[in-house]
């Protein structure tokens, strides 16, 4: 994007953006401390709580390809608020979940929803902006999450400290109206005006589609499995990064909770700077999400050389913080980038499905990486490590071969005028989509 190109604004911009501050403060005062804090509020004990948890959760994936077709027909700004009524709905109800069959209701019903708003929230943003808006909303929205989830962790310590294991019921209250503020927030959102013959979100005018169109489409599956092997890097922080700390460099459990303080703290506080000079710099989507890929990577192998080297304390403290310092750049250059990415090269017909199908990747690897990397770990601490920076060479790898192959729509911020000769022909059963970038372009 050229530096003198202004964004379009997006109507109803500051209402999203303050819920889903909001949201992340209720998020944040209960992830740190889920088991814990469901003992509390249900009286059941903590291996009933991991149980139904676990449970809970995966029943959640199942139903992810069911909201996505739901985005598809009914819009994501419609699909948005139900989930956040059904989450506020959910908290409100489980100080009186005191027995197993109701505890286990309602979180089978909160974690649906839990797990299908990701998609939801992605398709949104592909529904209210568009070009490099698409991008600062990205950023907005993964910065606000960082500081809201941060203060709520701050909220939720102040509660226990005034009124002991009693706060854990204050603050399912406070998160069922954190959930409902959002969702009527998100009423003053307004999607971008259409061409009228493209129908809007959920009309009858969208042409029927299933999931064979997003597994016909060999691109968008690339971008999706790329997106794994990047997914498993954004899931090292919280399960690798605290057992390698403890278990190979012996450090203390401190470490790990100044790396968490040093990770949020800048996608807090820089993430929108580092994605804006992105965006303004013109850089295409696809080689800015591989150049954060190829950050992980960088970050990976110091890991590798501090567990060979294995300074002492205060030398591994300081390494592994400019560690965690070139991890957070890569998170950030590569998150807003590759958000917009996958929300471009979705066709919008079928925006739900595409979206849902990429998801899954970061579902995907968010299940595998407990097993992956405690294995990896068992056989040499610095395994998961070179295990992870061939995993994310391989993703900058593929996001650069697919550049050719995605629409123009998805690889820039703003497309450039493509000659007619460039336009690919659809393949069988794809709907109509921008023009893939020509070669060498």
């Amino acid at each position: 994007m050229g530096k003198g190109m202004r964004e379009e604004r997006v109507a109803g911009e500051r209402s999203l953006l303050f819920g889903v501050g909001i949201s992340a403060i209720g998020i944040g005062m209960y992830i740190p401390f889920s088991l814990v804090f469901f003992h509390h509020v249900t009286g059941l004990s903590f291996a009933l709580v991991g149980i139904v948890l676990t449970v809970t959760g995966l029943a959640g994936l199942a139903v992810m390809p069911l909201a996505g077709s739901a985005v598809d027909r009914f819009g994501a700004r419609k699909v948005n608020l139900l989930l956040y009524a059904v989450r506020a709905f959910g908290f409100a109800l489980y100080p009186l979940a005191g027995s197993l069959p109701a505890f286990a209701a309602v979180a089978l019903v909160t974690a649906l929803a839990d797990r299908s708003f990701p998609i939801v929230q992605q398709s949104l943003i592909g529904e209210v902006a568009r070009g490099g808006s698409r991008d600062r909303l990205q950023a907005s929205i993964r910065a606000l999450q960082n500081a809201g989830m941060g203060a709520g962790a701050l909220v939720v310590s102040g509660v226990l400290a005034l009124w002991g294991t009693d706060g854990f019921t204050y603050t399912t209250w406070g998160n069922a109206v954190a959930f409902a503020l959002a969702g009527l927030l998100v009423t003053r959102v307004k999607p971008v005006v259409r061409d009228p013959a493209d129908g809007e979100p959920g009309s009858a005018k969208r042409p029927p589609a299933g999931y064979r169109m997003v597994l016909a489409d060999r691109p968008f599956l690339g971008l999706t499995a790329a997106n794994f092997l990047t997914a498993l890097g954004y899931a090292a922080l919280s399960v690798l990064f605290p057992l390698y700390i403890t278990t190979w460099l012996h450090g203390p459990d401190s470490l790990t909770g100044a790396a968490f303080t040093v990770n949020t703290a800048l996608c807090a506080g820089i993430g929108v700077l580092i994605a804006s000079r992105v965006r303004r710099s013109g850089a295409r989507r696809t080689r800015s999400a591989a150049l954060g890929a190829l950050l992980f990577a960088a970050a990976f192998v110091g890991q590798i050389v501090l567990g060979t080297v294995r300074p002492g304390q205060t030398a591994t403290l300081v390494a592994l913080l400019a560690i965690v310092v070139v991890y957070t750049v890569g998170e950030l250059v590569h998150s807003p980038s590759g958000g917009a990415l996958s929300v471009s090269a979705a066709p919008e017909a079928v925006r739900g499905r595409y979206l849902a199908t990429y998801q899954l990747s970061y579902s995907l690897a968010t299940a595998l990486a407990p097993s992956l990397f405690t294995g990896l770990l068992a056989l040499d601490g610095r395994l998961p490590w070179a295990f992870l920076a061939v995993a994310a060479l391989g993703a900058a790898f593929a996001l650069t071969r697919l550049e050719r192959h995605l629409p123009a729509e998805a690889v820039y911020a703003t497309p450039p005028t493509p000659a007619a000769s460039d336009a690919p022909a659809a393949g069988p059963g794809t709907p109509a989509r921008e023009p893939a970038v020509a070669a060498g372009a």
